[in-house]
């Protein structure tokens, strides 16, 4: 990964910081290894923006707030895992993903940065919670179409053409699963 990268001869166009999901999970429930505090999350996002100006300054750079969390899917899942050993505390509240989610969107204001309030414009659609998460948590086909059309939409609010821009690695039909290398080294000649 890291030759092609080097081998690169143009800095990104845009990127997309997608992050707080997982960050958000609660202190002393099930999923207590991948909580990160809120303002260190902030903090972490911060810094991962830093970098990336500091590499290409004229990068678009797009934040992405956690989507919200539906936690009787979250329960529902967690009894079809563990059944009766399952916590009847939830791991995960909409409510936390939410102050995450602020936060992303503070800093995107802070920052001079593009937004994509995923967590908000997910819960404007009615049973968003079966129609956009599989499982309390991960996105369904429909929820991952929708990150595609906001992050799109923004895309061409900064004068992007999301169809036209090229991509950095090939796309998944191009890849043989008997030699995945092949695809990547076409496109890096």
């Amino acid at each position: 990964m890291k030759e092609l990268v080097q081998g690169s001869t143009s800095p990104p166009v845009a990127t997309t910081i997608f992050f707080g999901a997982n960050d958000a999970a609660l202190k002393g429930r099930t999923s207590d290894r991948q909580h990160v505090p809120v303002e260190e999350y902030k903090d972490n996002v911060r810094r991962i923006v830093q970098h990336l100006k500091k590499c290409s300054p004229t990068m678009l750079i797009v934040l992405i707030t956690p989507p919200p969390i539906d936690e009787a899917g979250r329960q529902s899942y967690a009894e079809s895992l563990y059944g009766e050993k399952a916590m009847k505390e939830p791991e995960r509240t909409n409510e936390t993903t939410g102050i995450y989610a602020q936060h992303c969107v503070s800093l995107a204001e802070e920052l001079g940065l593009r937004c994509v309030n995923l967590w908000s414009k997910m819960q404007e659609t009615n049973d968003w919670q079966k129609k956009y998460l599989s499982d309390g948590l991960h996105l369904t086909p429909e929820g991952n179409g929708v990150v595609f059309e906001e992050v799109s939409r923004v895309f061409r609010e900064a004068w992007l053409s999301p169809e036209e821009m090229p991509l950095d690695f090939p796309h998944h039909s191009q890849i043989d699963g008997e030699n995945p290398s092949k695809a990547f080294e076409e496109r890096c000649l």
